[in-house]
């Protein structure tokens, strides 16, 4: 459990008066004039903030992008080329990172070299992250075979020209040579990584919770299991047994009379006797069925998936601490008092276009973890019942639209907890969306949350889902074993070789399928408690995000039945408790580059 810390402290170094931010009544704190009253942790008014913790900290606010492997963003950290795209010069002083160095860059032992991407290249291919391309990628160790496992062999050019980006690739990117799952960008493209990294604070040694895609990593950042299936397609699901049981809706149900009572086909509510080890939606949830003109991905009971078991929200919610999930498009942007409430064929159907000019459908089923639950789903996309419901349970049980986020934030009632996935045109994931997107969301969010009273007492958490099959050089350690026909990390049909080092459920059941851990991926706090341009090497996975929270609000309380929070390291060396809470950082959300506090405009705040 995290030590428990004083709830009022002194806060000296920093406020400007920002004339664009007083006019909307709030005050920035921001670095260069000293201050010496005092505030307590929690904002006046702020529900949250009258709740107990183990730290200053009183709001969690997760932004959990896709597919992204730790050298695909911070290979070169913090040194950027500079030859595109914004500029950027490391501050004296800026550690580096374990990165790709020497003859990694000259001599990969992938047969081709990684090279940098430029701006113009942002949008790129997807590469195959499944659970088993995964494994041979890593080749017992030797993480020599991406460009063959879940690069496909593909070229920079081919990859580019499959999702019609144009741009050149030069004479140093030889299409011959180079092979795109290699490639990496620097801080001239992911500039506002770069810049909050230089800040706060970032972790090189944090990896996924298992191998495999982006279903899997959405469970282990909000259970830290992917066992306890009750029922699920093959392709997407391990049954010890060899024979799946599929999803069926009970008679007389169909997609628009969907409610998370409906039981699954496998029977009541439980944990369930398999393992999920790839994407495929949530049983309650109907845009899962919905029409693929809607949006939807045009699926039938049969292909759908429904989890037992209890996740972090089954937990919070039992102690009374708010808490919620908002994904883009789940709502269609409405909000309680504002507005018509969506049909259902509007609420699977929102679009945004990305740089590339492609149309994406925001909402993806199978990006929320928590519909995939009973206890925790929100199957006909229910609104909460009103702005001060949210984060409490009504009708929306927990699940909401991005709107809802704001709505809460702007008026005083930030939840204790809260996830936040991106419109799919902005979550990062290679094919559809790309990392000056993501940019858009990720610094227009920060910038919003720290001009808000409650930003003296908040966390941002950036963390991905999975690696997308982007190379990393970084083998992590087994800390879970499985033995299964997929598995071939170790030696054929292995992930590890010891059946006692497989996690089991609570009575001692073997969950297999879970091999873990996964390839690196970004991991990074941006705090006014954070450390400052700080690089933390502490083992930390996905699941360390839920024990922070189980040791904050819950007394060190753990999921249990075989759940990696038990075992995901911590993530307590990225902050620091006793300093000065004032630190913000306002960044360009179009180019990345850090903006003076005369420089924030409403262009800069809603954008």
């Amino acid at each position: 459990m995290l030590p428990r810390h004083s709830r009022r402290l002194r806060r000296s170094g920093a406020a400007l008066a920002i004339a664009a931010l007083a006019t909307a009544g709030v005050t920035a704190i921001v670095p260069g004039i000293a201050h010496s009253d005092s505030f307590p942790t929690g904002a006046p008014g702020d529900p949250a903030g009258a709740l107990t913790t183990a730290t200053p900290i009183k709001h969690l606010v997760v932004i959990f992008g896709e597919n992204v492997s730790f050298d695909h963003y911070f290979a070169t950290y913090p040194y950027a080329a500079n030859t595109g795209g914004t500029p950027f010069q490391p501050a004296p002083g800026t550690p580096t990172v374990n990165g790709l160095t020497g003859s990694l860059l000259t001599a990969n032992p992938n047969g081709a070299n990684p090279q940098r991407l430029d701006p113009a290249q942002a949008l790129t291919c997807d590469q195959n992250h499944g659970y088993a391309a995964e494994q041979q990628a890593f080749d017992h160790g030797l993480m020599d075979n991406f460009v063959t496992a879940t690069g496909g062999g593909a070229s920079l050019a081919q990859c580019l020209a499959k999702v019609g980006n144009t741009a050149p690739v030069t004479a140093s990117q030889d299409p011959a040579a180079n092979k795109a799952v290699l490639d990496y960008f620097d801080g001239n493209t992911v500039t506002a990584l770069w810049n909050y990294a230089q800040h706060f604070a970032m972790d090189d040694n944090s990896f996924g919770t298992n191998v495999g895609p982006s279903t899997p990593g959405a469970l282990n950042v909000t259970s830290g299991n992917t066992y306890g299936v009750e029922c699920g397609p093959s392709w997407a699901t391990y049954w010890p047994s060899g024979t799946p049981v599929n999803c069926s809706f009970p008679a007389g149900t169909t997609a628009t009379t969907l409610t998370a009572a409906s039981a699954p086909a496998a029977g009541a509510p439980g944990v369930g006797p398999a393992t999920d080890i790839s994407d495929t939606d949530p049983y309650y949830d109907a845009c899962s069925y919905a029409a693929k003109a809607q949006g939807g991905d045009g699926n039938s009971p049969a292909t759908t998936m429904a989890m037992g078991g209890t996740n972090i929200g089954d937990l919070l919610t039992n102690a009374g601490v708010t808490w919620g999930w908002f994904q883009g498009g789940f709502e269609d942007g409405y909000v309680p008092g504002r507005g018509t409430p969506p049909s259902p064929a509007q609420l699977c159907a929102e679009s945004h276009t990305n740089i590339g000019g492609a149309t994406v459908t925001d909402y993806i089923p199978h990006h929320d973890p928590f519909q995939y639950y009973a206890s925790t789903a929100n199957p006909q996309h229910l609104p909460p019942t009103s702005v001060a419901a949210i984060g409490r349970t009504d009708q929306a049980n927990h699940q909401y639209g991005m709107a809802d986020f704001w709505a809460a934030a702007t008026s005083g009632n930030l939840p204790a907890v809260s996830y936040l996935k991106a419109p799919a045109y902005q979550d990062a994931h290679a094919g559809y969306s790309d990392p000056l997107d993501e940019q858009r969301f990720v610094a227009s969010t920060i910038n919003r949350l720290e001009q808000l009273p409650s930003w003296r007492s908040t966390a941002v958490i950036i963390n991905y889902d999975d690696s997308d099959g982007w190379y990393d050089h970084q083998l992590g350690p087994i800390t879970s074993q499985s033995q299964t026909t997929l598995d071939s990390l170790s030696g054929t049909g292995s992930c590890g070789t010891s059946l006692a080092s497989v996690p089991t459920t609570s009575n001692g059941t073997p969950e297999q399928a879970r091999c873990g851990v996964g390839p690196r991926i970004p991991l990074m706090v941006i705090s006014p408690y954070a450390k400052r341009n700080f690089v933390d090497h502490t083992f930390t996975t996905q699941s360390s995000i839920i024990q922070f929270i189980e040791d904050n609000w819950l007394g060190g309380t753990r999921l249990g039945n075989g759940s990696a929070d038990a075992t995901a390291g911590s993530i307590d060396a990225m902050f620091r408790f006793t300093q000065q809470p004032v630190r913000t950082l306002f960044v360009n959300p179009s180019t990345g580059a850090v903006l003076r506090p005369d420089q924030m405009g409403e262009r800069g705040r809603r954008s």
